[in-house]
């Protein structure tokens, strides 16, 4: 296939990389390269052809990689392929550079329920290090005083926010994020059919139909086009023979006939794909089992105005009633924040934290229903009765928090 390369990607990867490779007098180059954006717009796929494009050597590195039971493995990775790429420069006499792809995935910290374990904090120090001193790159029990080849480093993920902050500073990586435009799509959209036989209009129409799709959304709608012939395939050898057929067969490999790729069956099929994407957004399970378990939570506790289980006086019953009833500008606070399509969750901190600024959470996170956030909020003030409770209104396209408004204080006041 004639893929395509957009050029503001590969003009920011090239000036990035020999940036790096050349001896600028007084200027700090930034040793990282971060490459941010949206889930599936193909940025590791478009550095790929750029590297292929410019004859560049990649040492990958995954995600998955920088974390470990042993603490500090993921930190000496960084630096042993970080060396041994730094050789392949010298030994090879081209350009080579380090990748590593999700890097939020392996070392961010998402929210309060993330785990911030030892090796994600040496992972950050180590790029840290690297990015500060990127020529005298130490394994750990030794030391060499002889300075190495300078790597660039090119780092991938979704949301850099969750990185960090002295990592992702400007000196030490410089961001870019990547957005593909329309003509963008139509170029890789056009790459991925080049073979179909679709004419430029018929690709500008296709992407034009989807336009909130991101770029693996058309690279799935070609893979599913084949899955009628493949079941007719299965059906005609059977699913009890099937494995045999298809794995360490002396029969020659099946051959499937070019699929039907005109403009209204790929519609028609991406509409399906499309579909189980709203029934994944809708669906909400998570939400409902966590309001089940919370229901079951209270079942099971016993009513505080029971006096045989723990009586109570009047005035303390009174004082609780008062803090699980929501007032009005509350009520209308929750309200203006799910109107502007935000998402509310609850946290609570005891006195002696809340100068610290030592938050936690209530439990359910993202809620986007008035009445959930309602229960939610009630269920939390009952629960941490004598306690500061605070409402976060949450931006979930830009992952950041717009509002943070205190409920309750201690001294019971809402």
């Amino acid at each position: 296939m004639s893929y395509y390369i957009a050029p503001r990607f590969l003009d920011k990867l090239a000036v990035h990389i020999t940036k790096n490779f050349l001896n600028l007098p007084g200027v700090r180059v930034p040793l990282i390269l971060g490459i941010h954006g949206r889930k599936g717009e193909g940025k590791t796929f478009q550095c790929e052809l750029a590297f292929e494009k410019m004859g560049i050597e990649v040492t990958l590195i995954s995600g998955g990689e920088l974390e470990s039971p042993d603490a500090g493995d993921p930190a000496r990775l960084i630096r042993l392929r970080y060396r041994e790429t730094a050789e392949l420069i010298k030994v090879r006499g081209k350009m080579c550079v380090l990748m590593i792809n999700d890097l939020d995935a392996g070392a961010g910290r998402f929210d309060e329920g993330t785990q911030y374990t030892v090796n994600t904090q040496l992972v950050n120090a180590t790029l840290m290090n690297i990015a500060d001193n990127p020529t005298d790159v130490q394994l750990p029990g030794s030391y060499d005083s002889n300075p190495i080849r300078r790597v660039p480093i090119i780092v991938t993920g979704n949301d850099f926010s969750t990185l960090y902050a002295p990592l992702i500073r400007d000196g030490r990586m410089e961001k870019f994020y990547w957005e593909p435009s329309r003509d963008d799509k139509v170029g890789i959209v056009g790459g991925i059919f080049a073979e179909d036989g679709l004419s430029q209009r018929e690709i500008e129409q296709l992407v034009d139909t989807f336009p909130k799709q991101s770029i693996d959304f058309f690279s799935a709608l070609r893979s599913r086009i084949y899955d009628i012939q493949i079941r007719d395939f299965i059906h005609k050898v059977g699913f009890e023979r099937i494995s045999l057929r298809v794995v360490n067969s002396l029969e020659a490999p099946p051959e499937f006939k070019k699929p039907d790729f005109s403009l209204s069956n790929l519609i028609e099929s991406g509409s399906f794909v499309l579909a189980e994407q709203q029934r994944v957004e809708n669906s909400q399970l998570v939400d409902e089992y966590n309001r089940l378990n919370r229901g079951r939570g209270s079942q099971a506790a016993p009513p505080p105005e029971a006096p045989v289980i723990q009586p109570v006086n009047n005035s303390s019953h009174k004082r609780e009633v008062s803090n699980t009833h929501l007032s009005l500008e509350t009520q209308e606070q929750i309200r203006q924040i799910l109107s502007q399509g935000h998402k509310i969750t609850f946290e609570h901190v005891d006195a002696r934290r809340f100068r610290t600024g030592s938050w936690q959470s209530c439990g359910t996170l993202h809620i986007d229903a008035e009445s959930d956030a309602i229960s939610t909020l009630e269920a939390c003030l009952v629960d941490y009765d004598g306690e500061y409770v605070r409402m976060v209104g949450i931006d979930p396209k830009g992952k950041r928090r717009v509002v943070e408004t205190i409920i309750q204080r201690p001294n019971g006041k809402n």
